[in-house]
């Protein structure tokens, strides 16, 4: 019977380090304007574009504006890209929420983690109709990376759609 407080122990540390509570202190690494640059390869063409993050409305919430710059497609269709994320706490002590809408249409909410310093995930609903997605950046030596995967429904890998990274403008 010792393995019991052992293994409740190491359970539950390891929860607990899969998705700590995000806090406006460990968000911080975010703020400021980046470059971003897609490698490019089979998949497609490099993109680069900027976002910035920044405190709004008196610091109450914490907003990802973000754009291509680079759009190479025939003259009749748009394919610029812009899109906002707004980060926000619906009350002290409450779970960081996010909700990102962009020009095309899309609207996803997520919940916030901060697994590591310098790392934040966004992760949508999973028991929603549809995919489930996450957004992950990371800043490692003054370069911020960042991924957003999809999962399909019934499945368990992660599929990567875009990934970037860049140093601070």
């Amino acid at each position: 019977m010792k393995w019991m407080p052992v293994a409740a122990i190491v359970f539950g540390t390891s929860l607990c380090a899969q998705s700590p509570m995000a806090s406006w202190d460990s968000l911080k690494f975010l703020e400021g304007a980046w470059q971003a640059k897609t490698p490019g390869g089979p998949s497609g063409p490099a993109v680069s574009g900027t976002y910035s993050f920044r405190k709004e409305l008196d610091g109450h919430i914490l907003a990802r504006h973000g754009s291509s710059d680079t759009c190479k497609g025939p003259a009749d269709f748009d394919c610029d890209h812009h899109d906002l994320l707004y980060v926000y706490q619906n009350a002290p002590g409450q779970p960081m929420k996010a909700i990102f809408f962009d020009n095309e249409g899309h609207v996803i909410h997520y919940d916030v983690s901060t697994p590591a310093p310098g790392q934040v995930v966004f992760l949508s609903d999973g028991s929603t109709p549809g995919p489930q997605f996450r957004l992950t950046y990371e800043l490692k030596d003054s370069v911020m990376s960042g991924k957003f995967q999809m999962q399909m429904p019934g499945k368990s890998d992660w599929k990567s759609y875009l990934e970037w990274s860049g140093p601070k403008k």
